[in-house]
């Protein structure tokens, strides 16, 4: 399948804790090791069975240990640079990230040296104030924050 053709979706949690704050997620594996600006992401991953809201529920507990529940707002879908479009849900939730857990996935490591090793998808979520997270977010998603901003209407 070419990445003009994925779909992906996801929810971007978030709080308001005397301001907004909002829900990313880092990138686990070594490509991402020492990336940190635009490196961060909404929880999210492929639609497969075309339900987009079940997915995005789906991937944000695989990928964070967290119930996503409430009502979800829809964001405008965006198409990335790799050309995937991601569908995501603002959710709003005080989440105790504490105790954090994520899937993992497999990945030969160094490359060509035939050792498989195992990583967790996500290595690390935080809380991030509009402005930091506007910095830590992948450009390509960066419209979704801007969304919900509009969305909460000076809530933030």
């Amino acid at each position: 399948m070419s990445r003009r053709t994925e779909v992906s979706a996801g929810i971007l949690a978030y709080r308001l804790n005397g301001g907004l704050e909002l829900l990313l997620a880092h990138p686990g594996g070594p490509y991402w090791r020492n990336k940190d600006e635009g490196a961060w992401s909404i929880p999210k991953g492929a639609v497969e069975s075309g339900d987009v809201v079940a997915c995005a529920k789906r991937e944000f507990n695989e990928e964070t240990g967290l119930v996503a529940s409430g009502p979800l707002t829809a964001l405008a879908p965006v198409r990335q640079k790799s050309g995937k479009t991601v569908h995501a849900f603002a959710l709003e939730g005080d989440f105790d990230i504490s105790g954090f857990s994520s899937n993992s996935f497999e990945l030969e490591w160094p490359p060509r040296s035939g050792r498989m090793q195992t990583f967790p998808e996500i290595d690390r979520i935080a809380y991030f104030d509009l402005a930091t997270a506007r910095r830590k977010i992948l450009p390509g998603q960066r419209a979704f924050i801007e969304e919900l901003v509009t969305k909460l209407n000076g809530k933030a």
